[in-house]
């Protein structure tokens, strides 16, 4: 048969293969009563031709856009934008795009953008925002949708974070196989749910080697290096000797790390220090580079999308709330050099 020039459509392919052009739609998108040699049949003239199916069409034969909205509370992106780049990568293989919206930690924003995302007919919706504190639901939705990082209040819901618990135990477990016996923990608000996590893991590896933190317990504060610099002056006024601190944040030990260093105290020679986020911008500029645990938020976005391809697929959500490990990544600031447990 002489073959028609431009890019070949469904008719050059259903004429090279001797069937119908639904007979082509079934058997590209794997649909449908066929028998094995007539799919086979219509591959093989697919491929012989250099056929791809055209997205739009293939959306329309099967009730889909191919496209995931992601709706964030989160403008500065610090976390939105790691996770995003999981769901991207994860979503990308189906040739699946994603809409991003910020509403910005305000109801009624989300709700429009909610709204926005159904008009749109998106295939599902990735919930994200910029704290790990349970949410108000987005609402019972047509489709399918995943929180990640912000989890769901409600139990039928999909929920998928990290183990902000074994974070603390691994950070801790990690100053003790150093040798550090005096551990002192600074960390963030008392009010944060993350916060309040990261202190019971620390706080149960310590007791498991029949300890307690230097300095009396935990100091709690802001998410800031201002208030690292501050919780070090505190530290060193209280009399209490320590030769490692476990910081709730890369900017906590960061603001820690110039308080020691401005005071004479030696990094990691005196007192060995360990962060939490291997947020880049601080743990590489840290003076010096930050032992810190990462929580791996773009193994996140591509763990929450791959789920929510599996409830596109089945037309279900399986509920409940998982969480995925975080991960050690050691450098100078613990005397160690570097690499990753």
């Amino acid at each position: 048969m002489a073959r028609r020039p431009g890019v070949p459509t469904v008719a050059d392919v259903a004429a090279l293969a001797g069937v119908s052009a639904g007979t082509v739609s079934k058997a590209m998108n794997g649909r449908g009563q066929l028998r094995s040699e007539t799919r086979e049949r219509v591959l093989a003239a697919a491929k012989e031709l250099g056929f791809q199916p055209n997205a739009l069409a293939r959306g329309l034969l099967e009730g889909r856009t191919y496209t995931v909205g992601v709706l964030t509370t989160e403008s500065f992106g610090r976390f939105t934008i790691p996770i995003m780049l999981g769901v991207e990568d994860a979503l990308g293989a189906g040739e699946i795009s994603t809409l991003l919206c910020d509403g910005r930690d305000d109801p009624l924003r989300e709700q429009h953008y909610v709204r926005t995302l159904l008009s749109r007919r998106v295939d599902g919706i990735v919930v994200t925002g910029r704290r790990r504190d349970p949410r108000h639901p987005i609402g019972v939705l047509p489709i399918p949708v995943v929180y990640v990082f912000a989890v769901s209040e409600s139990p039928d819901d999909l929920s998928i974070t990290y183990d902000d618990e074994q974070g603390g135990a691994l950070a801790i477990n990690h100053l003790l196989r150093t040798g550090r016996t005096r551990i002192a923990h600074v960390t963030g608000p008392q009010r944060h749910l993350s916060a309040c996590l990261r202190e019971v893991g620390a706080r149960q590896a310590l007791a498991g080697s029949r300890g307690t933190f230097a300095g009396g317990g935990a100091l709690w504060g802001e998410w800031s290096e201002a208030w690292g610099r501050e919780a070090g002056h505190i530290l060193l006024r209280s009399g209490d000797p320590f030769d490692a601190v476990f910081c709730g944040s890369d900017q906590i030990a960061r603001g820690v790390a110039d308080t020691l260093r401005e005071t004479g105290h030696r990094v990691p020679e005196d007192v060995a220090l360990v962060g939490f986020d291997n947020w880049d911008v601080m743990a590489e500029a840290c003076r010096p580079p930050l032992t810190t645990i990462d929580p791996n938020l773009p193994e996140l976005g591509r763990f929450a999308a791959g789920r929510l391809l599996r409830a596109i697929e089945t037309g279900a959500v399986e509920p409940g709330r998982i969480l995925l490990p975080c991960d050690l990544v050691i450098r100078q600031s613990t005397g160690a050099a570097v690499a990753r447990a």
